[in-house]
């Protein structure tokens, strides 16, 4: 902004910075004269409600024959360090010749010359201070700039009438918007245009970014016709969204007009109290109001409010010069009047501070008599506490509204723990109005939105009435370590009919605060009827994914640090269901009472001859657990040293096994025998094999592999598998370590995926069959109901195709005969290319296929 060559203003940190030009008074006998370049640093008390001087400092300059003048300030960024620092150019004009300086102020008031050039003209058009520093002017409808890089002047390749902004553009740098003649094409002419299509079209907004050397079109920044009658601009916001640039500005006009733009369009216009507008920049507010600030070239000036409509806020006459920062220190930007004052020659004498809310200071009261300090700082901390009660309002909303939700998803969890319990036990469950649900929750009913779905709960629960009475032999439950151990004994010809089984727990109890349903990870433990050998199954994990996962009840809810053992093979006398969840969470309730239920997938045969599939749902008991009974060791793990045998319950031994992680490694010596396992297991580790199970032995070594289960199987004398049941990845390390030290140095020493190779691949051969099947008869019952809608068809021309075809021909009615059945033939078969499908039927067919080949795909992962 081009001010009185004898003193400039410049905002600076909430700081003004006052430029004058001092010539010192001439001494005799000195020789060259001086001028000094002076820079005051003002800042506003807020005690005395004026400017102080806070520090000066000056830059001395030779004058001898020569005129020095302040040419214009601005705050720019220096390339070098990327700081912001006040900028001043001051042109040194001796004879023919003139001298441009640009000097640089830092914190410590000492000026730096940035750089120096000649010109044999005056800058005197559209000069602007822009990042480097560098310098621009407008000169014969010409573009010239220099910066402190090359310190070269240098011409822009483009012809412009005026300069309306210059800034940084997003992926553009340092753009400078001018106007400058409509570029016709070749193909137009100017003759077939009117007067006033050429008072519009005549000029053009461009912008041109200076280090690329790139026209950018101006319908990104205002459409074309505005064009003529911009005389400045100001961006307010530009960004790039999906590379695509998206700009916000305000723009003056000569109509004296303020028109603000989104994005290429027109959002808003103001009409402007002052004629002449000249330049317009931004202020931000306390409230986040966006205020538009104008200056005119009568001295006057006006702020106009974005709201719900563009408005004039307030204005003032005789303004020497305005300036938007943080005069303060509140955080907010304020605007900063300084009034002409013939009578006063101090530039900071009479002013106004004020962002159009709750500051307004000005010069001429006496603050010092009519208001207290204490009452000014009170002022202050009352705005401070407003702003702080907005943003504690504002967050208390928010969490309001989080808790709402919570509360809402606590009741729909509560409700359906609810109606699982009343199903399970077969009980009627009421379900909740929907006017009571509606007023409560502002929810909207939809237990009847849907009609007869494919696989609706009542019908996969029907089959909980057909489950025989006496399913299960015993429930029972133990504690090991930070493990709660719920067991189920199945029967034999029950657990046999049954896939995918699992156990989950729901607390009996209502608390209000917490979900009911309890965390746990199911497993199957099955040990042969002659207890020659062990294996346990969890639910089973997935491969890397491939495809989603259809299968709703997941049976392996509990996250762990371990990895979860994998599913082994189901083989007659399996029939231990045992879910394992942490015991410390359920401690807090003192007493608690639990609903034990197993899941399963129940195999009947369907009418193609295939297995088909049900899921039900079973009650299996309660259990109870409290303090006292933990306390007292009631449903504690006994395992006992009798002579050379471990004596314990076979719920214990299961329940060990179940509570710890499982691996297995395969051992073999090409050079020795493996007798050193058995030696190390029954001497070092202090083992004793289980009286019920001899090939399970019992770690009683004190330390922390006590309670570690062994399995050692041996192939043949160079080969065998050792199998580790141990509590942590910790403990299975310290055995390890043990073992290698026993073990011959030709051993090798390699991790087993559970399964093994023969059975998973048989089974993989069952579950490629299954998966072919599927798809078979799920498309030919598909061509089947097809076929039956054309039988009707069939019958109807039964008679036509029986006829012999050369009499068919002989007669008028027999070739319109044969043309009929050529018509139905070719009727029957487009309609057998078309076949349709509805929802329900290709989501059930879906559903299936999916099923089988993700069993398959299973076993191919653990086979590789």
């Amino acid at each position: 902004m081009l001010l009185d060559e004898q003193e400039q203003f410049l905002s600076y940190n909430g700081e003004v910075l006052v430029f004058q030009l001092l010539k010192p008074k001439h001494v005799e006998g000195a020789g060259d004269k001086t001028t000094n370049l002076c820079v005051r640093r003002m800042a506003f008390n807020r005690e005395t409600k004026m400017f102080v001087e806070k520090s000066s400092g000056a830059f001395s300059m030779r004058a001898s024959h020569s005129k020095i003048e302040m040419v214009c300030c601005s705050c720019t960024t220096d390339s070098r360090t990327g700081i912001i620092l006040p900028c001043i150019l001051v042109k040194k004009k001796k004879r023919n010749t003139i001298k441009y300086l640009l000097l640089l102020l830092h914190s410590s008031n000492q000026f730096e010359q940035s750089f120096h050039f000649k010109m044999d003209y005056e800058l005197r058009e559209d000069i602007r201070l822009f990042a480097g520093p560098s310098v621009l002017w407008r000169h014969a409808n010409k573009l010239f700039y220099i910066s402190s890089n090359t310190c070269v002047v240098q011409s822009a390749p483009i012809q412009l009438s005026s300069v309306v902004w210059t800034g940084e553009i997003v992926g553009e740098g340092t753009v400078i918007l001018g106007i400058r003649t409509a570029c016709l094409q070749e193909s137009e002419d100017t003759d077939e245009f009117s007067i006033s299509d050429r008072a519009i079209w005549g000029s053009e907004l461009f912008g041109y970014a200076i280090q690329t050397q790139k026209i950018l079109t101006g319908t990104c920044f205002m459409p074309h016709a505005y064009s003529r009658v911009v005389s400045s601009v100001y961006v307010c916001k530009n960004e790039r969204v999906k590379k695509q640039l998206q700009i916000s500005l305000v723009a003056i006009t000569h109509k004296n007009q303020l028109i603000w733009f989104q994005n290429g369009l027109p959002k808003g216009v103001c009409e402007l109290p002052f004629e002449k507008p000249c330049s317009v920049k931004t202020a931000v507010t306390r409230s986040n109001d966006l205020l538009f600030v104008v200056f005119f070239a009568s001295g006057n000036s006006c702020v106009v409010q974005r709201r719900d409509s563009l408005q004039v806020a307030s204005k003032w006459q005789k303004v020497k010069s305005l300036l938007v920062d943080d005069f303060i220190g509140s955080g907010s930007e304020q605007l900063l009047l300084l009034f002409k004052d013939d009578s006063n020659t101090e530039g900071l004498s009479t002013f106004k501070i004020t962002d159009l809310e709750v500051v307004n200071y000005a010069s001429g009261i006496n603050y010092k008599h009519d208001v207290p300090a204490a009452e000014g700082l009170q002022e202050n901390g009352l705005l401070t506490v407003q702003a702080l009660e907005t943003r504690l309002q504002a967050g208390f909303n928010s969490v309001q509204e989080l808790q709402q939700h919570l509360e809402l998803k606590k009741k729909v969890i509560l409700e359906s723990c609810r109606a699982l319990i009343n199903l399970v036990e077969e009980r009627t469950h009421i379900l909740p109005k929907a006017k009571e649900v509606n007023a409560e929750d502002g929810l909207v009913s939809l237990w009847d939105d849907v009609e007869n779905p494919p696989h609706s709960l009542s019908k996969e629960t029907t089959l909980a009435s057909k489950v025989p009475e006496h399913f299960t032999e015993k429930l029972w439950q133990r504690i090991v370590g930070d493990s709660l151990v719920v067991g189920v004994n199945l029967t034999d010809s029950f657990y046999l009919s049954l896939n995918d089984v699992s156990l989950a727990l729901v607390m009996d109890q209502d608390f209000p605060s917490i979900s009911p349903v309890i965390k746990c990870q199911s497993k199957i433990i099955k040990l042969n009827k002659d207890f020659s050998a062990l294996a346990v199954s969890s639910c089973q994990i997935e491969p890397p994914p491939k495809k989603m996962k259809l299968d709703l009840h997941s049976k392996n809810d509990l996250k762990g640090d371990f990895p979860k053992t994998p599913a082994g093979v189901q083989v007659d006398g399996a029939k231990t269901v045992i879910a394992v969840t942490s015991l410390s969470p359920l401690l807090a309730f003192h007493r608690v009472c639990c609903v034990v239920l197993l899941h399963a997938k129940k195999q009947k045969h369907g009418s193609d001859g295939l297995q088909e599939s049900k899921t039900i749902t079973i009650l299996c008991g309660k259990i109870l657990l409290s303090l006292e009974d933990i306390s007292n060791g009631r449903f504690s793990v006994k395992m006992l040293r009798d002579h050379s045998y471990c004596t314990g319950a076979m719920e214990d031994i299961l329940a060990v096994l179940a509570a710890s992680v499982r691996f297995s490694f395969q051992i073999a010596s090409s050079d020795f025998t493996l007798t050193p396992v058995n030696s190390w297991l029954l001497g070092e580790m202090e083992c004793t094999p289980f009286k019920e199970c001899h090939d399970n032995i019992f770690c009683h070594k004190a330390g922390n592999v006590y309670g570690t289960i062994f399995n050692w199987s041996l192939k043949n004398p160079f080969e065998g598998v050792l199998t580790i049941f141990c509590r942590n990845l910790t403990v299975l390390f310290q055995c390890l370590h043990s073992l290698i030290r026993v073990l011959p140095p030709s051993c090798d020493v390699k991790l087993l995926r559970s399964g093994r190779k023969a059975v998973l691949t048989e089974q993989l051969a069952l579950a490629l069959e299954k998966e072919m099947l599927t798809s078979k008869s799920s498309f030919f019952s598909k061509e089947s109901k097809a076929e039956d809608t054309l039988t009707w068809e069939n019958e109807a021309v039964k008679k036509i195709d029986n006829a012999p075809l050369a009499s068919l021909l002989d007669t008028v009615e027999g070739v319109q005969q044969f043309r009929k059945k050529f018509q139905n033939e070719r009727e029957q078969s487009v309609l057998s290319m078309n076949q349709t499908m509805n929802g329900a039927l290709y989501q059930k067919i879906a559903l299936k296929i999916a099923e089988a080949q993700l069993s398959s795909d299973m076993i191919v992962w653990r086979l590789s």
